[in-house]
């Protein structure tokens, strides 16, 4: 059995396989009491995990993917260092035109209104913090991660990734996957350069969870740990119910809170 330390969990070879084991973990015992996804949707590695919940591809090919994934981002990142913060209290597009202002820094993570997070060369990304707070941002947050993901800074680990995602075989998804790359429900031919695309391109969170909104989605179920994606949901609307599953108590807890 391997075992790791939490200070290990940063480095994004070990926390990727982590996430999605997790994830697939607590899927399985919502599904041995029933509960069936009406859509999926996933915040950056969570795609791989929406994608085996939609039976869109196996198991073993979701974990030997998210394997390779991982270790294609600690490579890109080793070759190419960079870093991510988070923008506190400003609108998408004053970030946006900060990014656009300085090299080497992109928007990265769409998360909800007021929460967009950076990613890039890491003198570019303190210099875009610093042009944020004088433009009137709450605050700015360096994120604890190893490279500049969801930017051109890793597009070798894209490069990598390619091959391995190739080999698989996508099915139709049997729920409804929406994209947090297009904010768009996708077609089991388009999967496969979509998780190729989504490791340079932003996650647009915001955007695809405001889409199921507009299709009536109205609970959401976070599955997995911690609850970060319910409260972003409930900062995109507040009145959705949302619900994070991390704990077996709050799997006792589910069908009451989906009543």
């Amino acid at each position: 059995m391997l075992r790791f330390a939490l200070e290990d969990l940063v480095h994004t070879e070990i926390q990727q396989p982590a996430l999605v084991a997790t994830s697939l973990a607590v899927l399985a015992a919502l599904r041995a009491r029933g509960i069936e996804p009406d859509y999926v949707i996933g915040h950056s590695v969570g795609e791989f995990a929406a994608l085996a919940a939609a039976s869109a591809m196996g198991l073993d090919a979701t974990l030997t993917l998210v394997r390779e994934r991982g270790l294609a981002m600690a490579e890109a990142a080793r070759e190419n260092p960079g870093s991510m913060a988070a923008i506190l209290g400003l609108d998408d597009e004053v970030v946006e035109h900060i990014c656009r202002q300085i090299l080497g820094v992109w928007p990265a993570n769409y998360n909800c209104p007021g929460q967009l997070v950076i990613s890039g060369e890491t003198a570019s990304v303190d210099e875009a913090c610093a042009s944020a707070e004088e433009h009137g941002a709450r605050r700015t947050v360096k994120l604890k991660v190893s490279g500049a993901f969801h930017s051109p800074l890793v597009a070798r680990a894209a490069e990598r990734l390619k091959p391995a995602v190739d080999a698989v075989k996508f099915h139709e998804p049997i729920a409804p996957f929406m994209s947090t790359v297009t904010a768009r429900v996708e077609s089991a031919q388009r999967l496969g350069p979509l998780l190729v695309e989504q490791l340079t391109a932003p996650v647009r969170f915001t955007q695809a969870a405001s889409a199921l909104l507009k299709d009536n989605v109205r609970t959401f179920v976070e599955v997995g740990p911690g609850n970060v994606l319910s409260g972003l949901v409930k900062r995109i609307d507040r009145s959705v119910k949302a619900i994070p599953v991390n704990s077996l108590a709050s799997l006792e807890r589910i069908e009451e809170a989906l009543a």
